[in-house]
């Protein structure tokens, strides 16, 4: 389970992955945050600076924060090298416990690929 905080900020790079925020585009101040997900304003808030600390997000004093140059890439960048890339070696290190050889992982990699993992 991640802290809100960061389930925050990771709400907010996917809105920027998906296009919906934009590069120098105004994103959702912490009262708008804290009031969508009904958590305390010090909370969004700590998702906002994380980001910013990580210069997706920029501060314009008295106006918010805004979506960074480059933010998208970053954002993409930073999730396949620590999320994508730690799922896949807790993938391989599961099948090696059940002695999936590796043409089978694949298989079971392109079935879920064309969606036959969903059921």
């Amino acid at each position: 389970m991640k802290p809100i905080y960061v389930q925050i900020a990771e709400w907010i790079e996917s809105e920027i992955i998906s296009g919906n925020l934009g590069t120098d585009e105004k994103v959702y101040s912490q009262y708008q945050l804290a009031e969508m997900f009904t958590i305390n304003p010090a909370t969004a808030a700590k998702g906002l600076n994380l980001l910013a600390e990580e210069n997706i997000l920029y501060k314009k004093r008295g106006l918010g924060m805004f979506v960074a140059a480059g933010a998208r890439d970053a954002i993409i960048e930073k999730r396949k090298n620590e999320t994508l890339k730690g799922l896949v070696r807790e993938l391989v290190i599961e099948a090696n416990r059940l002695n999936i050889n590796r043409n089978e992982l694949i298989g079971m990699i392109e079935a879920a690929e064309m969606g036959e993992g969903e059921k």
